[in-house]
């Protein structure tokens, strides 16, 4: 039970990448008061909590309501996620491409740091994978959504503190955790993808 509440923190923080939001929030906010940025912190991650409880909460039902198979899902999110990985990996760093989406500075909370920074698309199908009916118990689902309000909130400090995060790593550090990050979220969604594939042969035969 311990180590796969590890390895779910590891997969949450790989997926949410906090180190990866430190320069896209400096640069986000870099015209704004230092108590107005603590603020920008705090509501752009309570907003990217809600956003991923949303879809903890009613992914399920969509895909349940398009009659999308468990085996399906499994596929084609470790397909999303591996693509997602990817563009961390041999793309754009996250830092970079996601600073270059900023246009209006007087409001940055919700675009681009809650989304697509921290909720980015690649974290609300891994909660959404995370959070399956068909796998996991409401009592793993529920263990699962206090992780990631603790990762979020891990989050929020990173960015209270980026200041000295930025100073200490540099640029260039963020940007290889950022890569570091999406070798862990790759190799998860081969996984996913293996599992889906193997479950879908095994009904078969």
């Amino acid at each position: 039970m311990i180590s796969e509440i590890i390895t779910k923190i590891f997969f949450l923080i790989a997926v949410i990448d906090p180190f990866g939001t430190v320069p896209v929030y400096l640069e986000a906010t870099k015209q704004l008061k230092e108590s107005h940025k603590k603020k920008v912190a705090i509501r752009a991650s309570a907003i990217a909590f809600l956003i991923l409880l949303f879809f903890i909460v009613v992914g399920q039902l969509i895909l349940e309501g398009m009659n999308v198979t468990l085996d399906a899902f499994q596929i084609s999110g470790g397909v999303i996620l591996f693509l997602f990985a990817l563009t961390m990996i041999f793309g754009e760093s996250k830092p970079e491409s996601e600073k270059l989406m900023i246009s209006d500075y007087k409001h940055v909370t919700i675009f681009p740091v809650a989304i697509p920074s921290i909720a980015s698309p690649g974290a609300i199908m891994a909660v959404v994978l995370l959070t399956d009916n068909h796998l996991y118990t409401i009592y793993q689902q529920a263990i699962t959504t206090v992780l990631v309000a603790v990762v979020v909130s891990l989050t929020m400090l990173v960015l209270l503190t980026a200041n000295v995060v930025q100073r200490r790593i540099g640029e260039y550090g963020i940007t290889v955790i950022s890569k570091i990050m999406g070798l862990i979220l790759a190799a998860y969604a081969i996984q996913s993808i293996l599992s889906g594939l193997r479950d879908f042969f095994t009904v078969l035969n």
